[in-house]
């Protein structure tokens, strides 16, 4: 299998289910923007230990990103095809992500001022799959308004809810990585 097949060379892009658009199109600007949050979400994963919890937990919000990109990477007219929590975001995606997010906010001194990233790399990864997060819920909005989602889609409240487990994660991380120096 060769990895290159040429198609996109008039730039257009292939979408899930058929169809093909502009490359630049606001979905597949939001699904590219996607992939790149899973990637950030890899690199932080790549300073965990495997089988840590954080390890695990990124590796399922780096698998739920796949379900967000494949909604994003599908026509308007084909999403009734979609499946949910596989194919399509569903509100309880969205709200599975809160108690995570409150259990850990409990672990750690909430900040006094603003984050400088870079505490550690762990920390400063999650802080980049944070602000690139950001972004996609943005192109998500614009997707949303241009049609590309409709407005029931929980893509837009996920993206939201997954920048703020980031910014805990990170924070969180940081503490442990404080403790493991015997910071107080």
């Amino acid at each position: 299998m060769k990895v290159y097949t040429r198609t996109g060379d008039d730039g257009t892009t292939a979408l899930f289910y058929g169809g093909r658009v502009a490359k630049d199109a606001v979905g597949p600007s939001a699904f590219g923007t996607t992939d790149e949050a899973v990637s950030a979400l890899g690199l932080a994963r790549a300073e965990c230990e495997p089988d840590s919890e954080i390890g695990v937990l990124l590796i399922r919000l780096q698998r739920e990103l796949f379900v967000v990109g494949a909604e994003l990477a599908t026509a308007p007219q084909n999403r009734p095809k979609l499946t949910d929590d596989a194919t399509r975001v569903t509100s309880a995606m969205v709200t599975a992500l809160e108690p995570i997010i409150d259990d850990l906010t409990g672990r750690f001194a909430a900040p006094t001022e603003f984050v400088l990233p870079g505490e550690n790399r762990i920390s400063a990864a999650l802080d980049l799959a944070r602000t690139t997060t950001r972004r996609a819920e943005r192109e998500c909005v614009t997707a949303t308004r241009e049609g590309w989602l409709e407005p029931e889609s929980q893509v837009v409240p996920y993206l939201n809810r997954l920048a703020d487990l980031c910014w805990t994660l990170g924070r969180w991380q940081e503490g442990q990585y404080r403790a493991a120096r015997g910071d107080r």
